[in-house]
């Protein structure tokens, strides 16, 4: 059983996360690498909101192959190439977390490997 940790006495989130995530002892762990906005077909959507689902489809794929879902995750850390892709990329993680959120970290970045990617993902999952 995960237990969330957002402290009454300091500030609250900012956005939809959770300050700290507690993991039980005898978890097991799933780490993803960053994922890119990438198909099966090689296509990148256009549009960060666009990118991020994708991403996050991606990385929903390999939980599911880790018997694990969304719910599992406990730390999201995302990259975006520019504080207009902040919104998107938060509207995109905040319709994947239905429950309590994650801990998650939000950096912007000089780019990525090809400059048509806005937005990298990377989760830490526990069950």
């Amino acid at each position: 059983m995960l237990t969330y940790h957002t402290p009454a006495d300091m500030p609250a989130p900012f956005a939809n996360y959770s300050h700290a995530v507690e993991i039980p002892p005898g978890a097991r762990l799933i780490v993803t690498s960053g994922q890119l906005a990438i198909d099966a077909a090689g296509v990148i959507p256009m549009g960060t909101r666009a990118q991020a689902e994708l991403c996050f489809d991606n990385i929903e794929k390999i939980l599911k192959a880790g018997d694990m879902t969304m719910e599992d995750v406990v730390r999201v850390n995302a990259y975006v190439t520019g504080r207009e892709h902040m919104a998107p990329y938060m509207a995109a993680r905040d319709a994947r977390f239905s429950g309590a959120p994650p801990a998650s970290t939000l950096m912007i970045v000089g780019g990525f490997t090809r400059a048509e990617f806005t937005v990298e993902i990377e989760v830490i999952a526990a069950k």
